[in-house]
């Protein structure tokens, strides 16, 4: 063991134990953030009744989360590396859990839209460095998989889980429990977390305090989710979308120029030399946009074609959520301990283009047993997906920017997600509104809708599949990291 870190002290004894409670404290943490992601959207139309959110208000309710969540992780991330990353997952944590009693006690629209705001600014500060604890603390291959696949499988299976537990208390207690919930979950992971998560203490502020790149990349990213979310409202060609866009990559354009010439730049452009984290970037942004497809618009296939409530159709998604967690926690290590992370994730996409190519052929009259149920199962290329790209995402970064890689890693997941939703489900509200006006019922109109959104899908995955196929090569060497004490 290294001592040229005096100031870091070891992992006391047991460290095996230790390590295992920071999992799945960072585990339980990340579940509360998905869970409520995904519980919302089921508690939507009672929500709406409740506190009189007009339809186009109703969509601030995830749209502040999001902006707030996708906008400030990079920052976030930063900010772990210099002060410290354990203070900024309990800091996170707490402001999540704050704001989480906040929006359960709202009692008009304006207040629960800032209450979503700040949850988003808590999951952001946590999310953003929880990747960088975990790689600083599992430091060899084979545990760090296994870590980042629990890591992985927790995000996957929350989407699933959390859309049952919306139906079940909504319809049991009322909406407000969906955000009640997260106070004893947030309070237990507070306590943990003091305990078990590694004291580490970063350079300070005055090692990378660019306070005019916060600005420029805080601003771009949440002017850029904005208009993109904002699409559906506005459409693509508007005046409010382009003039936004453009603004919004302005800023970002600004920023990467800034930290090119700034002393103690927020970003170190030096990370984006590195194959796996540029490339690993990139296939996310596409992998999770096309992946909206499936995690959303199967969702409401069920509910608006085939006529499911919302607990029935969170029960129909919970064999992808099963299979997804036995291939990510029992397989996908040691898949890529064998054959290289690279190869388990081609194998994964090409699992994935193949399950958006059963959805395109979905009839209007479907059988859950025979049309659906296989495509649960081929879910599984997701859960060696993730995890193998994960691993390439944070192993080009350094320990002394491992909350910045995991900041960045978690942004462009936000991108994807936005760019998920506002192309894919305009492209399906599009093709709905012509099948109508050609005098198709509404059911088919929808499945049409659908199976054009699954097909883009299907497009963007090759994309990914391409684009690791290209860039991920070899594996980084000249940047990979080798964590020290």
């Amino acid at each position: 063991m290294s001592a040229t870190v005096p100031t870091v002290p070891a992992p006391a004894p047991p460290a095996t134990r230790s390590r295992g409670l920071a999992l799945g404290v960072i585990a339980t943490g990340l579940l509360m953030t998905v869970l409520d992601g995904s519980i919302v959207t089921v508690a939507m139309p009672t929500i709406q009744n409740d506190l009189g959110f007009t339809p186009a208000g109703l969509s601030w309710v995830v749209n502040a989360y999001l902006i707030a969540f996708g906008g400030l992780l990079l920052l976030a991330g930063r900010l772990g590396d210099l002060l410290g990353r354990r203070l900024m997952f309990l800091a996170g944590t707490a402001v999540f859990t704050a704001a989480s009693v906040l929006a359960g006690a709202a009692g008009s629209p304006a207040l629960l839209i800032a209450a979503r705001f700040l949850q988003g600014a808590g999951s952001a500060m946590a999310s953003a460095v929880g990747l960088g604890i975990l790689v600083t603390l599992f430091t060899e291959n084979s545990e760090r998989a296994r870590a980042i696949a629990v890591f992985s499988f927790t995000g996957a299976a929350g989407a699933s889980i959390g859309q049952v537990l919306g139906g079940i208390l909504t319809d049991a207690l009322g909406w407000h429990w969906i955000f009640f919930i997260n106070l004893p979950i947030g309070l237990a992971v507070l306590l943990v977390a003091v305990r078990v998560l590694p004291a580490d203490r970063g350079p300070g502020i005055a090692a990378g305090a660019d306070a005019i790149g916060a600005l420029l990349v805080t601003g771009g990213v949440m002017l850029g989710i904005y208009s993109v979310v904002e699409v559906e409202s506005y459409g693509w060609l508007s005046a409010h979308t382009l003039g936004l866009g453009a603004l919004a990559l302005a800023l970002l354009a600004a920023f990467v120029v800034r930290q090119a010439t700034a002393a103690t730049p927020l970003l170190p452009l030096r990370i984006l030399r590195s194959r796996s984290v540029a490339g690993a970037n990139l296939v996310q942004i596409l992998m999770v946009a096309a992946l909206f497809s499936f995690q959303i618009l199967v969702a409401l296939y069920l509910q608006r074609v085939l006529g499911y409530g919302a607990t029935a159709t969170g029960l129909a998604m919970l064999p992808a959520a099963a299979v997804i967690g036995a291939v990510s926690l029992g397989v996908s290590a040691r898949l890529s301990a064998r054959f290289g992370d690279r190869n388990v994730l081609l194998l994964g996409l090409a699992l994935l283009i193949g399950v958006l190519g059963l959805l395109t052929r979905l009839p209007v009259h479907a059988h859950y047993a025979t049309d659906l149920l296989p495509v649960m199962f081929l879910a599984a290329g997701f859960g060696l997906a993730l995890p193998a790209l994960t691993t390439l995402g944070m192993s080009g970064a350094g320990e002394e920017d491992a909350g910045l890689a995991s900041g960045l890693f978690n942004t462009t997941q936000q991108i994807g997600m936005a760019m998920g939703v506002a192309v894919l489900s305009t492209l399906a509200a599009s093709r709905t509104d012509a099948l109508l006006a050609t005098g198709d019922s509404r059911a088919e109109a929808l499945t049409g809708g659908y199976h054009l959104a699954f097909a883009v899908g299907s497009g963007l995955l090759t994309a990914a599949f391409l684009v690791a196929l290209a860039v991920l090569r070899r594996p980084d060497r000249t940047t990979a990291a080798t964590p020290s004490a």
